[in-house]
């Protein structure tokens, strides 16, 4: 089944941030908590954990691309 990474609410004021690295590559297993991707506002940086154990699946935004605040970053198979 697929697990969505979803950018979640980091304040009341932030609505848009930039993923700045993702720390797994597509196929690679990640564990649950495990920091999966960094994304930036112009004030801070933050490491998003993955939301399940299993395989990234899919990557949908791209380093240095914007996401806004509940978009899905990508996917994993937790299978």
């Amino acid at each position: 089944m697929a697990v969505d990474i979803s950018l979640p609410e980091l304040s009341d004021d932030i609505e848009y941030v930039t993923v700045t690295y993702w720390h797994y590559k597509v196929g690679d297993r990640v564990n649950e908590g495990d920091d999966l991707v960094e994304i930036s506002t112009d004030k801070a940086v933050f490491n998003i954990p993955a939301p399940a154990t299993g395989v990234l699946l899919e990557i949908l935004v791209e380093e240095g691309d914007i996401a806004e605040v509940g978009e899905s970053l990508g996917t994993i198979d937790d299978t």
